[in-house]
């Protein structure tokens, strides 16, 4: 795994000013059931997901309160944040709880990974936190394209991005970290994110196709 350094140089932000948030809140709609807890390679997908959340001291899965993912979290000892129920549904109002989360716990940043990325190598929020500089937001970006849920986001960004959820609006996630100015980190390797949205796309990911 090689990250490509930015322009700007900045201060490595430490993990220990990290914590974990992973983002299993979503509908699995194109996956045809709760895709947190399906099987890969001897354990269930979420917990390959946040293997990668390496040496961060906490970790919190956003996740409905009655759900599977929520259930297993809880199994493992690990918080569960809701979403504001007032908000409008997808993956920013995940990020936002985690970030109210994580500035009650006194830490400065989150890092998120979406539950259905298992490749994601132990080393990508290091990797982040050496490029983030003074930016607000730091996500990676592969040949293939952005990944912008593979991020970390500064608590400063719960303010703004509250305010659009407050008024009904969720923004794009590549859009919201546009506006915000966030840094694209770079990875070379692109199958490290790959996403399994169907439980085909699991299968192949699984075989290592």
């Amino acid at each position: 795994m090689t990250a490509g350094r930015l322009t700007a140089a900045g201060a490595t932000l430490p993990l220990s000013h990290i914590a974990g948030v992973l983002l299993a809140g979503g509908k699995s709609s194109r996956f045809g059931s709760e895709k947190s807890v399906a099987p890969f390679r001897g354990r269930l997908l979420m917990d390959a997901v946040i293997a990668a959340f390496d040496g961060l001291s906490r970790v919190a899965v956003s996740a409905k309160s009655h759900s599977e993912a929520a259930k297993h979290a809880h199994d493992l000892g690990l918080t569960v944040i809701a979403d504001d129920a007032c908000a409008p549904s997808g993956p920013l109002a995940g990020v936002t709880a985690g970030l109210d989360w994580a500035h009650r716990e006194g830490f400065a940043a989150i890092a998120t990974l979406p539950c259905d990325a298992p490749l994601v190598p132990a080393g990508f929020v290091s990797a982040l936190a050496r490029e983030i500089g003074a930016a607000p937001a730091a996500y990676a970006a592969t040949p293939q394209g952005q990944h912008p849920l593979c991020a970390i986001w500064r608590v400063e960004l719960r303010t703004p991005l509250a305010a659009r959820l407050t008024a009904g609006d969720h923004p794009s996630v590549r859009g919201f970290l546009k506006e915000s100015n966030a840094a694209a980190v770079h990875f070379e390797n692109a199958h490290a994110f790959a996403n399994a949205n169907t439980a085909e796309a699991l299968a192949a990911l699984e075989r290592g196709a």
